[in-house]
């Protein structure tokens, strides 16, 4: 039973935990998999967003430590369920986050130097790129870039790999000329249920709306959100 006068740890945290998937346990929590908990992290993840925009908007971190907790729930439970099957323990987990940490952190704690954040993300990147050399699972640099993302984030994180690693170029010029191409292809159109041809143009258009994002290093997912937020808070004001 909770005890209100006691402080837990993080190690009492994880003796929980390893009670809830032992034997005399919880009857959900012991059938859990790496894949049945897919959705709990994405969601997890979310409900953390959300509540670092509560604390941006009314200053309560309440929310925000709790859903920090819930994050950590899905991490620590990920972890268990690997040692249960001999592949790593949570202490492994928190091992090799230090040493990634530190080895790619030199101007902090080696030799090297960062005296600005783009700088630092610069040597985070080519240190990351030599830690992958020759593993097996790592794909080619655009492939590399989860599917699981958000459709918006990945073609931008995919357009910015492009650049880097094949000389992709585009300009801002030359998206906004391709949104105007693609508004006249709408002009003119009758709305038609599974249209593929429109699929393809709204597609591209998206894609291109992504390079404006990225060229203009603004975070399209948020400003959509934001946007949705706004839409929703007009909305209500005049809603019958």
């Amino acid at each position: 039973m909770d005890n209100a006068e006691k402080k837990y740890t993080y190690e009492d945290f994880l003796k929980i935990m390893a009670t809830l998937r032992g034997e005399n346990g919880c009857p959900w929590d012991k059938v859990q998999t790496h894949d049945s908990l897919k959705p709990c992290m994405t969601e997890e993840a979310a409900e953390l967003l959300a509540a670092i925009r509560i604390y941006d908007r009314t200053g309560n971190p309440e929310n925000m430590r709790e859903e920090l907790g819930d994050v950590l729930l899905q991490v620590v439970m990920h972890a268990l369920i690997a040692s249960e099957e001999g592949l790593f323990t949570m202490e492994d987990v928190v091992d090799e986050v230090s040493r990634k940490m530190i080895r790619r952190h030199p101007h902090v704690f080696g030799t090297g130097s960062a005296d600005t954040p783009e700088e630092v993300l610069v040597n985070w990147e080519e240190i990351k790129k030599e830690e992958k050399k020759d593993k097996e699972w790592v794909p080619t640099p655009l492939r590399e870039v989860p599917v699981e993302l958000p459709a918006l984030t990945r073609a931008a994180k995919v357009l910015k790999k492009a650049d880097k690693h094949y000389g992709y170029s585009s300009s801002y010029e030359q998206d906004v000329e391709a949104l105007a191409a693609a508004v006249q292809k709408l002009q003119g159109r009758g709305l038609q249920e599974q249209d593929q041809e429109l699929e393809q143009i709204l597609a591209d258009m998206l894609m291109r709306v992504s390079d404006i994002a990225r060229l203009a290093k603004i975070s399209h997912e948020q400003a959509l959100a934001d946007r949705v937020d706004d839409f929703i808070e007009q909305y209500e004001k005049t809603a019958p």
